[in-house]
This record gives C-alpha cells, structure tokens and sequence, in this order.
C-alpha cells in the first residue's frame, strides 16, 4: 500500500534526510521518498505491519504538519 502525505512547506535539504531516516526505519515501511519541491512524503509500506495513523504520527512528530493524505 502507498501513502502520501501534503505537508506544510519545507524549508531545508535536512529536512529530507530527517523524514527519510524517522520514517524508513519503521517496521513495515518498504520505500520512503521525499519530494522536497513539492513537500511531500511517499511512503511504500506493508498494512499488515503497520498502519497509516502511524506513519502521519511519526511525521507529524518529527515537527511537520500533515495538511493532506491519500492512499493507494
């Protein structure tokens, strides 16, 4: 299943590498991928593992504000 979450506008390249490192490492994430220009999150990752309130947690608690979510 794929996520993918609007968030607030980021203002600097350590913000990829912080969302990438705090999301990958989640049991059940498959691929995480940021689109700094766009300010958005893709994440590939297994629902029987774990579940998409997790993963908007996980970001939302790395300081970014998630304005959007849609699934695939």
């Amino acid at each position: 299943m794929k996520i993918i979450m609007q968030l607030d506008e980021l203002s600097c390249p350590s913000c990829l590498q912080k969302i990438e490192a705090g999301v990958g490492h989640l049991s059940g994430v498959n691929t995480t991928k940021v689109l700094f220009n766009a300010s958005k999150v893709k994440v590939d990752f297994n629902e029987s593992l774990i579940d998409q309130e997790k993963l908007i947690d996980t970001v939302t608690n790395l300081g970014y504000e998630v304005k959007e979510v849609k699934v695939k």
